[in-house]
């Protein structure tokens, strides 16, 4: 039987993941539990748990080979090969998304934007910008299985199902609405509003 990995560990993975690309940049090639505790914030045996889901790494009395458990956790995750990315929805916050250089550390690369007014629109070198009407015949010729929405609120049922037909497998949705799933789609919502009221709630709880 398959084990289910909790959400918050493949969270931490992540975190992990980048603390041992600053650490490989720093030159340093051994790391202990405890060294990468200090650099993520999370308890060392919390470090060891997590890690024990995926298999044994590292040797006792040494610790981790930092190259190593780099490139275990990004088999783990799925990251080690590069993804193309197509954007939906060039506006605003769409046009930061296509400049932020964080998704290329991670290995992904936005190499189609889409957009229902594309003449009026700049895209960064490497991308390429289509008319929203092209979305599935590009995105099937091209192969790509994640998109990024920033579409209208209005819209983005819409979206969302023309992307499953186009066979797109994974969403990361900025649009701050429910959406109904398509079977064989994950769809990760990102709602800047309520991560605010979550922050704002602590806040308080600090003025009390």
């Amino acid at each position: 039987m398959r084990v289910k990995i909790p959400e918050v560990t493949i969270g931490r993975l992540s975190l992990y993941l980048r603390c041992l690309n600053e650490m490989e940049a720093e030159g340093m090639t051994v790391v202990s539990s405890a060294e990468l505790g200090k650099r993520s914030g999370i308890n060392p045996a919390q470090i060891r748990k997590d890690l024990a889901y995926f298999g044994e790494f590292g040797t006792r009395g040494v610790g981790y080979y930092v190259s190593e458990l780099k490139k275990n956790i990004k088999e783990v995750m799925g990251v080690n090969h590069p993804y193309e990315v197509a954007l939906v929805g060039v506006g605003n916050l769409g046009n930061a998304l296509l400049r932020y250089k964080g998704f290329q550390r991670h290995g992904f690369r936005i190499t189609a934007a889409f957009d229902r007014d594309p003449t009026d629109k700049d895209v960064p070198e490497g991308c390429t910008l289509y008319h929203s009407d092209d979305l599935e015949k590009v995105i099937r010729e091209r192969g790509i299985k994640i998109a990024i929405v920033s579409v209208h609120q209005s819209s983005v049922q819409e979206v969302i199902d023309r992307l499953a037909k186009a066979n797109v497998k994974g969403v990361l949705n900025f649009v701050p609405t429910r959406v109904n799933v398509p079977e064989g789609m994950t769809v990760r919502d990102v709602d800047m509003g309520t991560e605010l009221d979550i922050l704002t709630f602590y806040l308080s709880l600090q003025e009390k």
